[in-house]
């Protein structure tokens, strides 16, 4: 779904998977001044993604090394999504992969995700890690072999195209009911490295889990993200790009827009509905790939805009 659901309201599950088809039918959406607009793919509005002076694909939670219902070959669907990717005309610059590559942080899952994303063609890949992939070592495997070092604590930033990008790693000291942290030291930083920039400066911002309350009972959130915000809120155009729930969410902000995104592995349930966040069993294959996906983000040198574009595997 495209907006965000209360957390008063429990819709049925039939009316909450049908909102879950209709979102993946394929909407391109611009940002502009920090409103977004909903247009078809295909449209003429989608024809403004033409002329990005960069772009990027957003992949999410492929979970390897989970083998149950609904989807016992998440290297096969995560392998698809690459395969997606690779037969564009136009290949991206790079590939974000926002989290939880494994489903149990062991080295086999690892060496299984470092593999097949060796199969994209792109630039190259940026990294950061769920709370699937810091189990038991906090984290210790997966900075070793898909981290950055630009600091001890995992977070990094970059400039691409006229933009600034920010990886935040909110999965480690996860707090009541699974809830996200940031902490003093990473938003410390984050306020040095977003200082100097001008408000003009288009930021995009990727973490795991998502960067507002979303839905705190299943620890869909970020308890101390309000302070990263305060940090944010004065660019003209920022784009938060989480994982985590295995669908499309999305909030506006002022000039902040944030999106979760569909994950490789599984869908999960929209906020509230049932006993819980856990994968949505008994959808076939078919079905299955309907609510698979990846994210495609594009940039125009010198426009106040990011159109996102959302694509499934089947």
């Amino acid at each position: 779904m495209s907006t965000l659901e209360t957390p008063g309201a429990a819709p049925s599950r039939r009316h909450m998977l049908k909102c879950m088809a209709a979102a993946g039918a394929g909407t391109l959406w611009l940002m502009q001044g920090g409103v977004l607009r909903a247009q078809p793919m295909g449209s003429a509005g989608a024809m403004d993604a033409a002329d990005a002076s960069f772009s990027f694909v957003q992949v999410s939670d492929s979970h390897i090394g989970f083998k149950h219902e609904p989807n016992m070959d998440v290297a096969g669907t995560l392998a698809a999504a690459l395969a997606q990717i690779n037969a564009r005309p136009a290949r991206p610059d790079f590939v974000v992969h926002t989290g939880d590559l494994t489903h149990l942080s062991r080295a086999e899952e690892f060496d299984t995700v470092a593999e097949i994303m060796k199969g994209v063609k792109t630039q190259r890949v940026f990294y950061v890690p769920g709370e699937h992939d810091v189990i038991g070592d906090n984290g210790a495997a997966f900075f070793e072999r898909f981290g950055r070092k630009q600091n001890s604590g995992g977070w990094y930033s970059f400039d691409y195209g006229g933009a600034h990008f920010v990886a935040l790693i909110n999965v480690l000291n996860l707090q009541q009911s699974g809830l996200g942290f940031l902490g003093a030291e990473q938003l410390a930083w984050l306020k040095k490295d977003l200082a100097g920039r001008s408000a003009e400066t288009p930021i995009v911002v990727f973490a795991h889990m998502p960067l507002w309350p979303l839905y705190t009972a299943w620890g869909w959130g970020t308890v101390d993200s309000g302070e990263a915000m305060t940090y944010l809120k004065r660019f003209g155009s920022v784009t938060v790009l989480n994982g985590h729930i295995h669908q499309i969410q999305q909030k506006v902000e002022g000039t902040v827009t944030f999106h979760t995104a569909r994950s490789t592995a599984y869908p999960q349930p929209a906020p509230g509905v049932g006993p819980g966040p856990g994968p949505l069993k008994d959808l076939g294959t078919q079905k299955l790939q309907a609510y698979l996906g990846i994210r495609d983000v594009r940039h125009v040198r010198g426009e106040d805009r990011v159109t996102l574009a959302e694509e499934l595997l089947s």
